[in-house]
Formats: C-alpha cells, sequence, structure tokens
C-alpha cells in the first residue's frame, strides 16, 4: 500500500472536530448555547401559533389562474349581464318513499326550501314545483332538488352562512324522506378531520425510531424536532392566507412533508452524532463532526426540496402557489430546527443518548465497520454482477411504470368525496335522479347586439339539443334590454369525465362558431366544469417546462455539490424512473381501481392535474436524501484512500441501515395519509410513499450500486471547464478538517480494494 494512501486513510479519522465548517460552527455554537436555543423556539412556536389563532384562516380553494381563460371570461361576463344570478349556487336533494309530487311529499319539500329561502346571504331558492323550473324532479319521481342562490360567491359567502342553510334544510329529513345538499359552498364547509393521518405517521415513526436506535431519548430527539417546525408551519400558514391564495388542503400537505423530511433529517444527524460518540468524541466535537457532514447532507437536501417546489411557480396558478409555498415553509423550518434545535436538545442529553434502552444492546462487532455485516455483503453482491442487478432493478421500475402511459388528467368532482360526506350523498342521488352531468352544468353565455339575436340564440339551443352528449339544455333566460341570454346545458357524463372535456371543445370550436357565423353574436361556454377543465388545460400545456426545470436543477445541484458529472446524471435518470413506477402505481389504484373501493372512497376518476407536478418536485428532492447520503459517504471513503469499488461498498455498508431506517419512517408518514379524507392526499401519500419505497430499495441499494460499479473511475470526473463555470455549494467538509484540504488518491491507486 502507497504512503499517499496511508496518509490519505489516516487524516480522515480524528476522533476530536473542530468548528471547520459553517454547519460545525453553527452546531457549536447552538450546543454552547442550548438554553438560549431551545428557549427561543419555544417562544417562536407560541407566538406564531397564537398570531395565526387570532387571526384566522382564509383558505381559498379558487382555481383560477393568473391568465384569462374562456370560463373566466364567461363568469365576468355573466355577473355583468345578470348581477342578481352572480352568486354561488347549491342544491338541496330530496329523495323520497311516496313520489315526490304527492301532496305529504310536497308540502315538506315546499315547507324546507321555504325555511331556506328565509336565511340570510340566501338571494333566492327555485323549488322543483315553481313554474320557472325545469328538469328537476326525476323521470321515476323519487328524487327531486331545489337551486339555492346566495348573494355572494367564493370568499365572499361566509361558512357560517353556507352551515345555516345546510342545517335548515336537513332538519327537514325523517324516515323515508332524505335531505342532502350538494355544490360548491357546501363542499367548502366540508373539512377533514385534521390530525388522524398525523398521529399514526408519528406513532409509526416512534416505533422505527425505537427499533433503529434501541433508545427512548435518541428516539425522541427527532419527533420533537419535525413536530415543534411543522407546528410552527400551521401558524405561518394561517398568517399567509391573508396575503396569499392558499388551498384547503395546505395544512395537511405541509404535515405530510414536514414530518416526513423532519424526523429523517434529525434521524441522519443523531446517527452520525452517536458514530461520533463511539469513535470517542467528547459530545461537543460529536456535534460539529455530525453537523459537518449530516448537516450538510440535510441542507442540501432540504434546499433542493424548496428550490424544486420553486418550479410549480412556472405554473402561473395562485393556488398552486399556495400549496408550495406550504410545502416550502415547512421544509424551511425542519430543516432549520435540524442544524439549530437539534445540535441544542444534544447538548442537553450529551452522552446519555443511549439511555432508556429498548430491547437488547448491540455489541461492538455489530456496528457496521464498512467490511462486515449484511449490508457489506449485499454490496458485493451486487457489485459481482452488476449488469444482472441494474438490469432486473431497472426492468421492475420499468414494469411498474407501464400503466403512467394511461395517465389522464382533470380535476375531480364531489363524487370522489368520502361517502361521509352530504356533498358526496347529494351528488350521487343527482347522478341516479337526472344522470352524471346534472352536478356538473355548463353555462353558455351570449352578448347579443339587440333583440334581433334572439333568432340566433334560438338556433343556437336546438343546435346544442342534437349533440349526443347533451342531456337537456334550458331555455334561454335574457337580461333586460335582451343585450345578453343565458343556458345551461347538462352533459351526459360527469364533471371528471373526458368526454365532458371533448363536449366543451367541440362546442367551442365546431358548435358555436358554426352557430353564430356571420352574425354579431358572441359565445362564451364558463361554469364550475368548463373552468376546471380551462385550468386543467393550463397545467398539461405548462408540465413540461416544470418538468425540465426540476431535472436541470437538481442535475446541477449534485454537480455543484459532488463535482462529478456521472452520479448527477445517473442519480437524475433513476429518480426519473422511480418517479414513473410510484405514477404507474397511482394510476393503477386510483384511476384503474386495482385495490377495490376503499382506498378511492368507491369511486375510479383521473388524476388532478397538479398533483403529478407536486410529487415531481417532491420527489426529485426528497430522493436527494438518499442520494446526498449515500453519495456523500462513497466519496468521503473515496477521499480517505480507498478503491472505487470499495468505496461504494462501504458507503453502503455504512448507510444501509439507516437508509432502510429512514426511509421506513418516510412511508409509514406519507401512507398515513392515504387513511385520510381528502383524496388529493391520498394520491400524493401513496405515490410518495411508493417512490420513496422503490427509491429507497430497488434504486438506492441495487441500481445504483450497479451502475457507480459499471463507471468506476469515471464517477469523479469533472472536466476543468465545468470546474470554472459551476460554483461550488456547501463545501465538503469531513470531520475536524475540510475534506478539500485532504490528499487525494493519485491516477493508480483508484483501481482495486484497499487493503
Amino acid at each position: 500500500m502507497s504512503m499517499t494512501r496511508v496518509a490519505a486513510r489516516e487524516s480522515a479519522r480524528p476522533l476530536v472536530a473542530a468548528p471547520a465548517s459553517p454547519l460545525g460552527r453553527l452546531g457549536s455554537w447552538s450546543y454552547r448555547h442550548r438554553r438560549l436555543v431551545v428557549v427561543a423556539w419555544v417562544v417562536a412556536l407560541v407566538a406564531i401559533s397564537m398570531a395565526g389563532r387570532l387571526a384566522g384562516s382564509q383558505f381559498k380553494d379558487n382555481l383560477n389562474g393568473g391568465t384569462v381563460t374562456p370560463s373566466q371570461q364567461a363568469a365576468a361576463f355573466l355577473q355583468r349581464s345578470f348581477p342578481s344570478q352572480a352568486g354561488d349556487v347549491a342544491q338541496v336533494v330530496f329523495q323520497t318513499r311516496a313520489p315526490v309530487t304527492s301532496a305529504a311529499a310536497r308540502d315538506r319539500i315546499t315547507a324546507a326550501l321555504a325555511g331556506v329561502a328565509r336565511l340570510p346571504h340566501v338571494a333566492s331558492v327555485l323549488s322543483p314545483f315553481a313554474p320557472g323550473a325545469a328538469d328537476q324532479v326525476s323521470r321515476d319521481g323519487h328524487i327531486a332538488y331545489g337551486v339555492v342562490r346566495f348573494n355572494a360567491s367564493g370568499d365572499a359567502l361566509p361558512d357560517p352562512a353556507i352551515q345555516r342553510v345546510i342545517d335548515r334544510a336537513q332538519r327537514a329529513a325523517g324516515p323515508g324522506f332524505a335531505v342532502q345538499l350538494g355544490g360548491a359552498p357546501v363542499e367548502k364547509t366540508e373539512k377533514p378531520q385534521f390530525g388522524k393521518s398525523e398521529a399514526l405517521g408519528i406513532l409509526a415513526a416512534v416505533v422505527i425510531l425505537l427499533l433503529a436506535f434501541g433508545s427512548v431519548i435518541a428516539m425522541v430527539l427527532p419527533i420533537v424536532t419535525a413536530v415543534v417546525a411543522v407546528g410552527a408551519s400551521f401558524g405561518v400558514l394561517d398568517l399567509l392566507s391573508h396575503q396569499v391564495t392558499v388551498p384547503s388542503f395546505a395544512p395537511e400537505l405541509a404535515a405530510l412533508v414536514g414530518l416526513g423530511v423532519g424526523i429523517d433529517y434529525a434521524l441522519f444527524v443523531v446517527t452520525r452524532y452517536r458514530g461520533a460518540l463511539r469513535e470517542g468524541a467528547a459530545p461537543p466535537a460529536a456535534v460539529v463532526a455530525a453537523m459537518a457532514t449530516s448537516g450538510r447532507a440535510v441542507v442540501f437536501a432540504g434546499s433542493t426540496v424548496v428550490l424544486s417546489l420553486l418550479g410549480l411557480f412556472l405554473l402561473g396558478l395562485p393556488f398552486i402557489y399556495g400549496a408550495a409555498l406550504g410545502a416550502i415553509i415547512a421544509v424551511l423550518l425542519v430543516m432549520t430546527a435540524s442544524v439549530t434545535l437539534l445540535p441544542a436538545m444534544l447538548g442537553f442529553v450529551g452522552t446519555g443518548i443511549d439511555r432508556l434502552r429498548v430491547g437488547r444492546r448491540r455489541r461492538p462487532d455489530q456496528i457496521p465497520d464498512g467490511t462486515h455485516g449484511f449490508w457489506a455483503r449485499w454490496s458485493r453482491r451486487v457489485q459481482r454482477r452488476p449488469w444482472l442487478a441494474g438490469g432486473a432493478a431497472v426492468a421492475v421500475l420499468v414494469l411498474l411504470a407501464v400503466p403512467f402511459g394511461s395517465l389522464r388528467l382533470a380535476f375531480t368532482d364531489a363524487g370522489t368525496d368520502p361517502s361521509s360526506y352530504t356533498s358526496r350523498q347529494a351528488y350521487d342521488l343527482l347522478a341516479q335522479g337526472f344522470g352524471a352531468g346534472a352536478s356538473g352544468p355548463l353555462a353558455v353565455a351570449l352578448q347579443l347586439p339587440g333583440p334581433a339575436g334572439r333568432a340566433t340564440v334560438a338556433a343556437l339551443r336546438a343546435d346544442l339539443v342534437r349533440q349526443a352528449d347533451v342531456a337537456f339544455v334550458s331555455p334561454p333566460r335574457y337580461s333586460p334590454g335582451a343585450a345578453a341570454a343565458v343556458l345551461t346545458v347538462i352533459p351526459r357524463t360527469s364533471a371528471q369525465d373526458a368526454r365532458t372535456a371533448a363536449l366543451v371543445q367541440g362546442l367551442r370550436n365546431t358548435v358555436v362558431p358554426k352557430a353564430t357565423a356571420g352574425t354579431q353574436v358572441r359565445v362564451l361556454i364558463g361554469g364550475p366544469t368548463a373552468a376546471s377543465i380551462d385550468t386543467a388545460g393550463l397545467i398539461s400545456a405548462r408540465l413540461a417546462v416544470v418538468v425540465a426545470f426540476v431535472i436541470l436543477l437538481s442535475v446541477l445541484l449534485l454537480m455543484a455539490a459532488f463535482r462529478s458529472v456521472v452520479i448527477p446524471i445517473v442519480s437524475a435518470g433513476l429518480t426519473l424512473l422511480s418517479t414513473g413506477a410510484a405514477y404507474g402505481v397511482i394510476v393503477a389504484v386510483f384511476q384503474w381501481g386495482w385495490l377495490g373501493g376503499g382506498i378511492d372512497n368507491g369511486a375510479t376518476a383521473p388524476v388532478d392535474p397538479w398533483i403529478p407536478l407536486m410529487l415531481f418536485a417532491l420527489l426529485f428532492g426528497f430522493s436527494m436524501d438518499y442520494q446526498v447520503f449515500l453519495v456523500s459517504r462513497i466519496r468521503e471513503e473515496w477521499r480517505a484512500g480507498a478503491g472505487d469499488s470499495d468505496a461504494v461498498a462501504r458507503a453502503l455498508a455504512k448507510t444501509g441501515r439507516i437508509i432502510t431506517s429512514a426511509a421506513a419512517i418516510m412511508i409509514c408518514v406519507f401512507a398515513a395519509f392515504v387513511l385520510g379524507d381528502l383524496r388529493v392526499l391520498r394520491v400524493i401519500g401513496l405515490g410518495m410513499a411508493v417512490a420513496v419505497l422503490l427509491d429507497a430499495t430497488l434504486v438506492r441499494m441495487v441500481a445504483a450500486p450497479a451502475v457507480l460499479q459499471l463507471t468506476g473511475r469515471a464517477n469523479w470526473w469533472f472536466p476543468p471547464w465545468l470546474e470554472r463555470a459551476v460554483p461550488g455549494f456547501l463545501a465538503e467538509v469531513g470531520p475536524g478538517r475540510a475534506a478539500d484540504s485532504a490528499p487525494r488518491p493519485g491516477p493508480g491507486e483508484l483501481g482495486g480494494a484497499s487493503g
């Protein structure tokens, strides 16, 4: 063995760490001022939570974007032309054992709607028995609905007013007389049960951490770090909702992301701290060593998640801004807590981190040393047959990704809500009595040159009635002076059905231009269904830009961190495969219904168009957790004198257990959200759980070592022109010294195993 390699290896093994890096100095400062740091975090948490509670929240599920769409133009025109009809609309749906036209049922329905009409913020109520009512009684005579129009819309309509309408209408319900309410205002008031998924995720994390650490003290630290940071993010989101459009699911999304990465980040730091103590370092030096290595990986991985999420701002949709900001705030807070609050708590724990043992204490020969144990044997097995191992892993990922080719993007409707929601029951009753499209009518707005335009309106209505996918067209309503008219079109299919989207495009591109040719009539098609179709089209059109941004950003960040060309490209390719496989599982479960009706609320449906992009940004960021943790250790071993093959084997042996534990925690936290009420969070939770499972097993433990074994010395190739062009990001720091100052093995020392 050469003297250079011996010197390099010996220089990489100091037991006492000096604060050689910014993160090392930050960890040292937090350790020494631990009381101040803990008090500051407690005060900040209390202050932010109280401010959020006092200010309240103004979450808005508004799909409209910065780009003016035809449906938005239609809404603005109708509001100007029919100001009394500009408020939100809800349906009160009745199902009776006796025919709804019987005297008793008719009287009860009329009385219930009359009571609703007297409530504040109710502008009008159209009874199914009113002279102007159209097609509001089902053919079998047992289902009917009234239309409630409020005097405001969107955020201007207070939730208590909607809830009073729900309570008053359902007061009429009784045996043989069901009353359910549907529509956008009603859906706004139905809040998911908050806390159940979070509690299950935390409980699973507690069990896994106890198994991984065997110590109650070591288990508590990551949990406290994540919970404090996520708790603070809730208050920040409450305050933020007054300034930007923050959707109602943003707090749960922030909790999902924050708990998953927060526990993982703290797990990495605590593991490295315990390892430094085991090697003989004093607690202050162990904190610095943990922060200079695992702390660097945490900051890099967290920064990558944040920057990936910023790519969603390219969509130009305010509600996506709010969802992305919620996740960004959660990641920033857990990242900050991991490098400040956690070192402070380690200062209080000191050498007692392994107290309150659970289970048997691991013997010294059971501690991974890079040459023995399951992961060392596994790595060697993969490296002996890299083509077979890597090829098998890639084949499985490709097979799982096959359903991804059938992915259909569309905003889902109330038919995918939990069956306990009144909006879901109203949706099912309307579909049963009037067809699937009854809950998603289209509004056809016409700007007329005057009374002479009535002939064009009649001609257009006749053309609409003849369309195969149109179930019903209402008689026209005219504004004073006949300057505007509106037709209500009921499709035969639901709002989320592909045939409904095709119908809207067909009306806009063919039917309307043909009927209005040679006239001065201007026609716009709007309504909530058309608005959802327009927004989905906007997202789909910008999908490629966001994907390219996230991939390019990830590659550049990995280049800046590891000064390598091969590793970033390999990482991006493998992450694309695991993400595609996760999409394939989502399609199979939620679009094809392969796991039955329980997980998708009993209704298969397309995937909301923003979910794949949110998942893509999150998963590319999350994949950096394990990639940075594994590659950092590979590079550490390589810089210490190990050959290419040995560096990969030793790094995998030393990180396999911790990556498995960290992935298990993330999987459990994400999978817990599959048990929640909101379908969007079920889709995201399942997608992220599957992606992390695949990334931490097939990718990091099979495909990545196999590819790195095949690429060999080329892993660390970085041409001089890139060295000059790509700035360094968080210069690598090893325990007790700057790793960049360590002697690199010479070209003749990179090939074989080290002795």
